[in-house]
């Protein structure tokens, strides 16, 4: 069996986003990359599942649609123990070119089990693990919280309302992971560190396609308001600024 973890590259949840170009572009000055979140614990999954399969599952690829700028977070996936990488040499523009980026390269592959995060930390589009699955014509599980092997058998548990619903699932298929995929995302090792240098990472060119949506411009959120107090033996204050003064959103 053969794994492959989508991943993408984004800026550390803590940086301050600016945007130049008359507010259309990112500044990419000064920014942190990282492993989106959801991807990592994907990956953490996937590796997790390995260690535990006695060999039945042969390898961890990670795969990514971005520039030469990408390749250290890419390097990171490997230092976690991935065992390979691809890179489709693009920018990410827009969700549907980044699933078909990723779906053009699948289409060639080998793999049993493509698991994508819920959506990434930078546009929170929630819609290439779709758009993926959509364009590959293969299954998709979403809202994936946890992921097993089983007698040869793969079982993935998704959250629904109410409960948790536990499935079978016949390779090939997407899955869309949520909370819970993980607990906590593995942190490389040295070794992995090194050894991620000489681990192999492919290079592709992406495939001809137009984006279906544009990013017109970015607005930074308008600044929360000044913080009000009120004792609480004076709730009839606080109850009069709520009917008066408060908006609701």
């Amino acid at each position: 069996m053969k794994i492959l973890v989508c991943i993408s590259d984004v800026p550390d949840t803590t940086t301050k986003i600016k945007f130049v170009n008359d507010n259309k572009e990112l500044d990419k000055t000064g920014v942190q990359w990282i492993i989106n979140p959801w991807d990592e614990l994907s990956l953490t999954r996937a590796l997790e599942l390995k260690e535990a399969s006695d060999g039945k599952i042969e390898s961890i690829t990670v795969i990514n649609v971005g520039t030469k700028d990408s390749e250290p977070t890419i390097r990171k996936a490997l230092a976690m123990g991935a065992d390979n990488a691809i890179r489709i040499d693009a920018e990410p523009k827009e969700s549907y070119f980044v699933a078909y980026q990723l779906a053009e390269v699948i289409k060639s592959k080998d793999f049993d089990i493509v698991l994508t995060g819920l959506d990434s930390a930078d546009y929170n589009g929630s819609s290439v693990g779709g758009m993926l699955a959509e364009v590959l014509d293969m299954p998709s599980i979403s809202a994936v919280s946890a992921l097993n092997t089983e007698d040869g058998k793969v079982i993935v548990n998704r959250e629904i309302e109410g409960g948790t619903q536990k499935l079978e699932v016949q390779t090939p298929f997407v899955a869309v992971v949520q909370k819970g995929i993980a607990i906590e995302p593995r942190i490389p090792a040295m070794r992995g560190i090194m050894m991620a240098k000489t681990k192999p990472l492919e290079v592709i060119a992406p495939a001809d396609t137009t984006c279906i949506t544009e990013n017109v411009d970015y607005e930074i959120p308008q600044p929360k308001g000044a913080c009000r107090k009120f004792d609480e033996d004076n709730i009839k204050d606080l109850v009069e600024v709520l009917h008066k003064e408060a908006k609701l959103i």
